[in-house]
This record gives structure tokens, C-alpha cells and sequence, in this order.
């Protein structure tokens, strides 16, 4: 099978459209097209459906991206071990969910920058589904999600166990129990935090439905917005000591069953551990005494 036509193939269905693909790949519209028709005629079946709307993958289309995917990548990785040195080098995609990427990774990307200058480590935040996703498509070569992940093709290492606390303005009464919240405003992180799914399964099993809910992207933020008296939120303690030291906020346990969240560090199985992955998992291991 052609590399360079099936390169072609996995580009025009990630982007829905030949016309993109083509810009992506620097080729002309008809070269694409072409190409396409090469590895149909190859493959002997039909890959797209053309229509006036652009295309639409057939069956067969939808079956061989995955493989295409994985083949990409495999040869991706030939070249780079071929050409890879001992001496840990070349990219390092990381990923994370960004509180974690906020007060847990800073000193240990210092370091490993510190020790391996030659390796360009690149942070990528965003919800634990995304990350995972993204690793599932060779995009990341590893990730520090919330746990536990169950997945065939992933394997993960537990890395430290976050306590939950529900977070409050300074102004809002004593909180005995999670039935004392005034506030029912929650201010939360996009869709797919497991902070956010923790503090909904907390609230739904109490028989308590907010008033509204607020979605943010930064830490930070979402911790200026509970101290100005807008919303309460669950965070994890480690996260709001300096906070709530300052008397910004007021933090208060919730229940055992609730309160403890792992977080992990996540990647393929079939990966190739690179001298600059393999770097990256010896100063976690160390950093976080695993």
C-alpha cells in the first residue's frame, strides 16, 4: 500500500473536504482527488461518498482510518528512532487537566527542562476526556488526567491523590453539611472536568439541584469568582491552601466517598517511549515518589 496515498486518504477524512486537504497537504484539488481514486482502485472498494455537499466516508472509509492512523504513526515513529539519539531530544507533547497543570507541574517541567535542554516539552490543558482522546490519536505522549482510566489501548500510572473540598466566599454562613449551601451557583470548569462530574454526583445523591452554573477555564478565575460571593465550587485543597490563608475563601470537607480523586499519568501501550519520554517518566517518578 502507498504511504504517501493513504497520508492523503487519513488527511481528507480528518478534514471532511478535499478542498481542505488539499490545502493542508499543498497539493492541488485534482492531485488529491486523484490520489483518492488511486487507493480505491488499490483497495478495490469505494472510500467516499461524492455528493454536492463535498463527501461523506463510506463503510469501508470509516474502517480503514483507524488503521491508517495507526500505520502514520508507526512510520513516524521508525524515522524517529532511527534518527533518535541516546541523548533525549526532539518533541515532547504533554498533557493535562489544568488545575493539575497549574500547581502540580510547574517545578517538575523546571527541572526537566533544566536537565534535558534539548527536548522541546510542550503543555497541552484541557478536560481529562480531551486528553485521553488526544492520546488515543497519537497526538499527546502522555497525560495527567483524573483516574482511574479504563482503556485496552492506554496504561496509566497513578501519580498523587487530590483531597475535594467545597470552596466558599469568607462572607457565606458556617457549612455543617452540604444541605447548609446558600450559594446554589456553581462555578465550574468546561465539560469533561471530573471536578465538576464529582461535585454534580455530590449534588444529585444529596437530592440538592443548583440554581444555575457558571463555566470557566482558569483556576484562578473560578477562585477570584467564589471569594467575590458569586458561586461556590469544589476544588482540591492543595490547590486553594494559599487562598484561603490569604482569607480569599473558606474551604469545608465533604464526605469521604466524594472527596478523594486520583490523578494519573496516562499513555498509549503500543508508544514508542522515546529518550525524551523515557526522561519525562523517570523525573515524574521521582518528583512525585512513585
Amino acid at each position: 500500500m502507498d504511504i504517501q496515498l493513504l497520508k492523503v486518504f487519513y488527511t481528507t477524512a480528518q478534514e471532511g473536504s478535499i478542498s481542505k486537504a488539499a490545502n493542508k497537504l499543498n497539493f492541488a484539488q485534482s492531485n488529491v482527488t486523484h490520489k483518492i481514486q488511486q487507493l480505491e482502485a488499490d483497495l478495490q472498494t469505494q472510500l467516499f461518498y461524492r455528493h454536492n455537499r463535498g463527501i461523506t466516508l463510506t463503510p469501508s472509509g470509516q474502517i480503514l482510518v483507524p488503521y491508517a492512523e495507526k500505520i502514520l504513526h508507526v512510520i513516524l515513529e521508525a524515522r524517529s528512532t532511527v534518527s533518535d539519539s541516546a541523548v533525549p531530544s526532539g518533541l515532547l507533547q504533554i498533557g493535562s487537566v489544568e488545575t493539575t497543570a497549574a500547581v502540580r507541574l510547574p517545578a517538575l517541567l523546571t527541572q526537566y527542562h533544566t536537565n534535558y535542554p534539548s527536548v522541546a516539552i510542550s503543555l497541552i490543558t484541557g478536560p481529562s476526556d480531551k486528553q485521553l482522546e488526544a492520546i488515543l490519536h497519537y497526538e499527546l505522549n502522555g497525560a495527567f488526567v483524573s483516574g482511574p482510566v479504563e482503556h485496552p489501548d492506554l496504561v496509566q500510572e497513578e501519580v498523587v491523590t487530590e483531597e475535594l473540598v467545597l470552596v466558599t466566599s469568607v462572607s457565606h454562613p458556617p457549612i455543617a453539611s452540604i444541605h447548609d449551601m446558600e450559594l446554589r451557583t456553581l462555578l465550574v470548569f468546561f465539560e469533561g472536568c471530573s471536578y465538576r462530574s464529582r461535585f454534580n454526583q455530590l449534588l444529585q445523591e444529596e437530592g440538592l439541584v443548583p440554581v444555575s452554573l457558571m463555566e470557566f477555564g482558569s483556576l484562578e478565575t473560578i477562585i477570584g469568582c467564589v471569594g467575590a460571593g458569586l458561586g461556590i465550587s469544589l476544588l482540591p485543597r492543595s490547590f486553594i491552601i494559599e487562598a484561603e490563608q490569604q482569607g480569599r475563601i473558606k474551604c469545608y470537607e465533604i464526605p469521604n466517598k466524594y472527596s478523594l480523586l486520583k490523578t494519573v499519568f496516562v499513555r498509549r501501550k503500543d508508544a514508542l517511549v522515546t529518550p525524551a519520554l523515557a526522561a519525562f517518566l523517570s523525573e515524574m517518578r521521582s518528583h512525585f515518589h512513585v
